[in-house]
């Protein structure tokens, strides 16, 4: 039996990776979730050392992790640069 957890998990992509753009919004960074499914944009809240500057000038690697931080789906930085794709575009 699928349970609401497995969908939203599905809809949210909750530990894939994906190449985003950040803004900074409310002293978060935020990117607008890649899935249109998504009901939750991304906060990115786990490996910010990584960063030289916020925002970054270009996309990063991020993963979504599986928890909400201020109604966003919380996000990792895996890698400051974008090797695999384009923005949006999920990554391997």
């Amino acid at each position: 039996m699928t349970s609401i957890r497995d969908l939203l998990g599905e809809s949210l992509a909750v530990g894939e990776r994906f190449c985003l753009e950040l803004e900074q919004r409310d002293g978060t960074l935020v990117a607008a979730h890649p899935s249109d499914a998504s009901p939750m944009d991304v906060a990115v809240v786990e490996g910010l050392e990584e960063l030289e500057e916020r925002p970054p000038r270009g996309p990063i690697e991020v993963e979504i992790v599986g928890r909400v931080v201020d109604g966003r789906v919380a996000g990792r930085i895996v890698s400051t640069a974008c090797e695999d794709g384009d923005v949006g575009e999920r990554t391997e």
